[in-house]
């Protein structure tokens, strides 16, 4: 499986911006997508998750209320739709995939794939 991730750059505190992930090639042993991110001098953490089907979803907390997370079931791409950006929320942000049923999502040890990061940045 190879991810594509685009969108991303720079945006001032409190506007919004649309990252996407594109899966392709054995997509059938995805079971779900995420996207975690990692800002500088810090480890990378869980942001958000969607199921293949698009039918579950999970936020971390810090992210919660503004961040939705989507999965296009034509063209195999799940979106971050992020509103309302902090500048804490400035990071590289990596999606990834994994095709084992867990439930530990929030989990980067359960991803087996992983797209190249894109970088967004919130200024204050």
């Amino acid at each position: 499986v190879q991810l594509q991730a685009s969108g991303g750059g720079l945006v001032q505190a409190g506007e919004s911006m649309r990252l996407s992930c594109a899966a392709s090639g054995r997509t059938s042993d995805v079971y779900v997508m995420g996207w975690f991110r990692q800002a500088p001098g810090k480890e990378r953490e869980f942001v958000s998750v969607v199921t293949w089907a698009g039918t579950t979803t999970m936020y971390a907390e810090s992210v919660k209320g503004r961040f939705t997370i989507s999965k296009n079931n034509a063209d195999n791409t799940a979106h971050l739709q992020m509103n309302n950006l902090k500048p804490e929320d400035t990071a590289v942000y990596y999606c990834a995939a994994t095709s084992r049923i867990s439930t530990i999502w929030y989990s980067q040890n359960e991803y087996d794939y992983w797209g190249q990061g894109t970088q967004v940045t919130v200024s204050s």
